[in-house]
C-alpha cells in the first residue's frame, strides 16, 4: 500500500486524519517484550489484581503509540518528528477491542517548524473517548512516497490453539488414565500438571520407589493417587492394559520406558487393546502464526506403510481432527510432487487415497493428494501451481511417506518454528498418550487434553 505524507505547508488548521486497530493478545506480548514492561496486569494469561481473571488491559503507551501512529504514518506523516506529548486517561480498553485513535490540526508555529494538533482516542464498540491530549511535532518539509508493507512480519510465539484445546478439556470428567513408569520428574509432572488442570485422574504403574524419589524432586505429593507397584516395565505395561480392559483405566499413557514396550501388551491379539484398525500416531501441533492447529501424521509408530496401513492413517487423523472440533478436516497427502509419477509410489499412494475419500471408503474429511509440502499449506504456491483443490494451501492434516519424513516434518516444525507437539496413538479402543522425554509440560498437558476431547468425541471409548 503506497501512502504519501502531508508537508508543514500543505497542513492546515482543522486537518484530520485517523487509523483503526484491533487490540489482541499477541499486540500486548510483543508490547511487554519490546518495552520491558511485563506488569500482569496487562497479559491475557495473568491474574494482575487477584480477582481470578486475567485483566489483559492494553497498556496506557500502547495507546500512546496508536496516536503516534497516525502521526507517523498519515498526518503529517513520514519525516514527523515529535516535540512533546501530552496524555490523559479516561477509561480502558482491553484485548479483543477495537480503537479509533484521531489527530487534528489546531496551529501551525511557522518560526519553529511544528505543528500542534489535538489527540484522542476511543473505544468502537461504544465511541467513548478513553485517551485525550496535545502533540507538538516537527511537520515534514519534503514529500514522501512509500509502501506502508516493507516492514518485516512477526511472529508470536504463544501457543494459542493449545490453550483453546486446554479450555475445552477442563470442564470434561478427568480421564482415568494409567501412567506407565513415570519414575522421571518430567514424565511424572506432566501427569501431576495434568491432574491439576482436571483432565486427568493418574494411576500411576511402575517402580514405586522411584516414583516417589521423582515426586520428591519435583516437590509434589502423590496423596490421592493410586500407585501400583510394578518395578517391570513389562509388567507395568501388561498391567496397565489389563486396567483399560477391567474397566478401571480410559487411557494410556507413556512414562519413563519405550514406546514398543508400552505398545507390545496393547497390541496383543487376545488380551490387548485393538479395535479394528492399525494403531496410527498423530502429532497435533500448534505452530506459531498458523491459524489453525496442523495434525501430522504417522511419524511415531508405522515405519513404511502400505496403501492399506494408510487408509488407517488418514481416517484416525480424520476422526481426531472432528474430535478436536476442526469440521470438514481438509487432508493432504504429501509427496515430492503435486502430480502422479508412477516412478514416486508415494505420489500414487496419495492419488488412491484421494480417490478412496472420492467413494466413501475414507468418511469425515476431504483428501486430496499428491500434494507437496509448499501447496498443501500454503494458498500462494498453490495458485502459482494452478492447484484449485479445497484441501490445497489449507490442509489442517499432513500425511507423511513414511515415519523418517513425518519425524523429519516434526522435529523441524518443533526446534525451526517453535511448535508444540501433543503426541496421540489411534486406533486402540483408548487413546493413547505418547509424549517424548523431551517434551515440555505444554506439549504433556496438551497431549493429555487431546486424549481427553478424542475420548469425549467417541462416546468414552470407541475405537480410533
Amino acid at each position: 500500500m503506497i501512502i504519501e505524507n502531508r508537508t508543514f505547508d500543505e497542513l492546515q488548521p482543522g486537518d484530520s486524519s485517523e487509523i483503526r486497530r484491533l487490540c489482541t493478545n499477541d499486540d500486548l506480548i510483543v508490547f511487554a517484550n519490546v518495552s520491558g514492561n511485563h506488569n500482569p496486569m496487562h497479559l491475557h494469561d495473568h491474574d494482575g489484581d487477584g480477582d481470578g481473571q486475567p485483566e489483559a488491559i492494553v497498556p496506557g503507551l500502547f495507546i500512546g503509540a496508536l496516536v503516534s501512529a497516525v502521526l507517523g504514518n498519515v498526518l503529517p506523516g513520514a519525516g514527523t518528528l515529535y516535540r512533546a506529548q501530552s496524555f490523559r486517561f479516561l477509561g480502558r480498553a482491553r484485548a479483543g477491542e477495537e480503537l479509533i485513535s484521531r489527530v487534528t490540526v489546531t496551529g501551525k508555529n511557522a518560526e519553529a517548524g511544528t505543528v500542534t494538533l489535538s489527540t484522542e482516542v476511543r473505544r468502537a464498540r461504544d465511541d467513548e473517548v478513553i485517551v485525550t491530549g496535545e502533540a507538538v511535532v516537527e511537520a515534514p518539509r519534503r514529500k514522501v512516497h512509500y509502501n506502508a508493507r516493507d516492514l518485516p512480519g512477526l511472529i508470536v510465539q504463544r501457543h494459542r490453539h493449545f490453550e483453546a484445546l486446554l479450555k475445552r478439556a477442563e470442564p470434561l470428567p478427568a480421564l482415568l488414565t494409567a501412567v506407565v513408569c513415570p519414575d522421571g520428574p518430567n514424565s511424572l509432572g506432566g501427569a501431576l500438571l495434568a491432574r491439576e488442570h482436571t483432565i486427568i485422574e493418574p494411576i500411576l504403574l511402575g517402580d514405586a520407589a522411584r516414583i516417589r524419589d521423582a515426586a520428591a524432586t519435583l516437590d509434589a505429593s502423590l496423596d490421592g493417587i493410586e500407585v501400583i507397584d510394578l518395578p517391570d516395565e513389562r509388567a507395568a505395561a501388561a498391567h496397565a492394559v489389563e486396567l483399560v480392559n477391567a474397566g478401571r483405566a480410559q487411557a494410556l499413557m507413556k512414562g519413563n520406558l519405550h514406546t514398543d514396550t508400552l505398545l507390545r501388551p496393547a497390541l496383543d491379539k487376545t488380551a490387548g487393546l485393538r479395535a479394528g484398525r492399525r494403531f496410527t500416531h498423530v502429532f497435533v501441533m500448534d505452530v506459531p502464526g498458523l491459524a489453525h492447529p496442523l495434525l501430522v501424521t504417522d511419524a511415531a509408530v508405522n515405519i513404511a506403510p502400505d496403501l492399506k496401513c494408510k487408509v488407517d492413517i488418514v481416517q484416525n487423523a480424520i476422526d481426531l481432527a472432528l474430535s478436536l472440533g476442526i469440521e470438514a478436516p481438509k487432508v493432504g497427502v504429501l509427496s515430492a510432487v503435486e502430480t502422479v509419477n508412477p516412478d514416486i509410489p508415494s505420489s500414487i499412494d496419495a492419488a488412491l487415497l484421494s480417490k478412496m475419500a472420492e467413494r466413501g471408503q475414507i468418511t469425515g474429511g476431504l483428501v486430496d493428494g499428491p500434494l507437496a509440502m509448499d501447496n498443501a499449506v500454503d494458498i500462494t504456491a498453490a495458485r502459482i501451481k494452478g492447484l484449485t483443490s479445497p484441501v490445497a494451501g489449507h490442509a489442517d492434516i499432513l500425511v507423511v511417506p513414511g515415519l523418517d519424513a513425518g519425524n523429519m516434518l516434526a522435529k523441524q516444525l518443533t526446534y525451526l518454528s517453535h511448535a508444540e507437539a501433543a503426541g496421540l496413538v489411534l486406533g486402540a479402543r483408548v487413546p493413547i498418550i505418547l509424549t517424548s522425554r523431551a517434551d515440555n509440560d505444554m506439549a504433556r498437558l496438551a497431549s493429555c487434553a487431546v486424549a481427553a476431547l478424542h475420548h469425549a468425541g467417541h462416546g468414552g471409548g470407541a475405537a480410533g
